[in-house]
């Protein structure tokens, strides 16, 4: 009798193997999801990859991250490129040139390949939804801190990278914020070009404008220049002058703990990242009939618009819930 319970069992666990062998299981190193962005060498992004990468393992597929180490619009557009010609399984990408890269990734679509965008979005594209930070919403927030540590009234620069889009609508958000504090003055809003460094030279020249010409508050509106104007105000040993920054990378928290940087706003990266790998696995094993359907547009789509990963105002009041929390994610 238990020869042929034996006989029995062989087929069905060859029937078992087969099936696994036959797409049993969902996911497979084959599926190569690319995240695509600029200045990945910064700890932003750094940490947009971990969750990214977190998620490949999790699934047990293949993660390929591309995008130049410093700001070039040209070289991430190359990157992009390169994913698409490679055919992968779907593309997150941090769009800087929502024209240039917003074509790309409509031809991506054109080629039956999923495409995300996360933390700048090219909302004129057919991408299928974006995933990030409400940036007008942090430009508010932003707004709303300097507006009060100014008490309604003074002089303010901006440091920027002209032409991103969520910068730019950071930047909108300021704008919102101080429009009920008419003696809040924009006098600059200095473009940094993707260089930390001429926002540091800049700080420093103005600094020295003294009298009406004098700036009161200092924002920047990406993550890089608020290290480098920070070590600005702190050579100058300067007490009366107000800095935001943006995002929590241990340079940042440091100076917001020191009390150079009165607050930064915090983003999610690695949620970004975790969540925007899963989004287009989703996809990818369920497609919508047409990829390039323009989902943003259609009442009746399986596509959320934004998916928003949230912001929160970090001060000395809770600096150090950020970086407890940052030591222990290593």
């Amino acid at each position: 009798m238990r020869r042929v319970e034996e006989v029995l069992l062989i087929p069905a666990v060859a029937m078992l193997a087969m099936l696994s062998g036959c797409g049993g299981q969902r996911h497979a190193r084959s599926e190569v999801y690319y995240l695509i962005s600029n200045h990945m060498s910064l700890p932003y992004w750094q940490s947009a990859v971990e969750g990214f990468n977190k998620a490949a393992a999790q699934y047990g597929v293949t993660a390929q991250v591309k995008g130049p180490d410093n700001f070039d619009s040209q070289a991430e557009l190359d990157a992009l490129k390169a994913a698409i010609q490679a055919k992968p399984a779907g593309i997150l990408i941090s769009v800087t040139d929502a024209v240039a890269q917003g074509a790309q990734i409509d031809a991506a679509l054109d080629a039956g390949i999923p495409v995300i965008t996360m933390d700048s979005d090219a909302p004129s594209s057919h991408r299928l939804y974006f995933i990030g930070t409400n940036n007008l919403e942090a430009g508010r927030l932003g707004g709303q801190r300097v507006a009060q540590k100014l008490n309604g009234k003074g002089n303010v620069v901006f440091f920027t990278i002209a032409g991103q889009p969520n910068l730019e609508e950071r930047l909108k958000g300021y704008r919102d914020a101080f429009a009920t504090h008419p003696d809040i003055k924009i006098v600059d809003v200095f473009d940094t070009q993707g260089d930390s460094t001429k926002a540091f030279d800049q700080a420093q020249q103005d600094m020295a404008k003294t009298g009406a010409q004098k700036v009161d508050a200092f924002v920047c509106l990406e993550a890089a220049g608020g290290k480098d104007v920070g070590e600005v105000l702190h050579r100058s040993n300067a007490t009366d002058r107000e800095l935001v920054a943006m995002d929590v990378d241990p340079d940042t928290l440091s100076l917001v703990k020191s009390g150079v940087i009165d607050a930064t706003i915090a983003q999610k990266p690695w949620t970004m990242g975790y969540i925007g790998l899963k989004a287009l696995d989703e996809i990818h094993h369920d497609p919508p009939p047409m990829l390039n359907h323009g989902w943003s547009l259609d009442t009746f789509s399986r596509y959320p618009v934004f998916v928003d990963t949230g912001t929160a105002l970090v001060d000395k009041t809770n600096v150090d819930l950020y970086t407890s929390r940052a030591a222990a994610a290593k």
